[in-house]
């Protein structure tokens, strides 16, 4: 699998320790940073990754902050990611199997080492169930698609708006 990952400062000391873990298992990994303690802006990072997943350069993406909480929220605002923060085995597979999650958020501060390698083995191997999920993963995206659409004829000028008859 293509993975992407990033993470703020708070997920800098982790992040490579999952990097390494993720290529042994044989997973094709993009790490974007950030590469220093010095604090960063974790929706800069988030946007990264979440752009990756959405034009499918990759197939997932993880991103770490303090929480996960940040991250997740600015992953969630670019078409076509289903990002969460998960924080326990029954979340890291119920956003599998029912969300088809595309991109994983993990604390760095609230998540001992041991829990958050199994939330990730559970996430990157718990399948998508489909059946009446897809149905309503479908609906998400039909949000998404609506959204764009209204913010795409707010662009357009609109001839009559002037007063001509067109």
């Amino acid at each position: 699998m293509r993975i992407a990952i990033g993470s703020d400062h708070r997920g800098y000391q982790i992040r490579p320790r999952i990097v390494e873990w993720l290529r042994e298992r044989g997973h094709d990994v993009i790490d974007v940073g950030s590469h220093s303690h010095e604090p960063v802006d974790y929706p800069d990072i988030a946007d990264v990754v979440a752009t990756k997943v959405s034009q499918r350069e990759v197939d997932r993406g993880i991103l770490l902050c303090g929480t996960g909480l940040g991250m997740c929220i600015a992953a969630n605002k670019v078409r076509g990611v289903r990002a969460v923060p998960c924080h326990d085995d029954l979340t890291a597979e119920m956003s599998r199997r029912h969300n088809d999650a595309n991109v994983l958020c993990l604390s760095a501060d609230l998540l001992g080492e041991r829990l958050l390698f199994r939330v990730l083995d559970i996430w990157l191997n718990t399948p998508f169930e489909g059946g009446r999920h897809a149905r309503r993963v479908e609906k998400i995206q039909a949000i998404e698609e609506e959204i764009a659409r209204e913010l795409c004829s707010k662009d357009k000028p609109n001839p009559m708006a002037n007063g001509s008859k067109g």
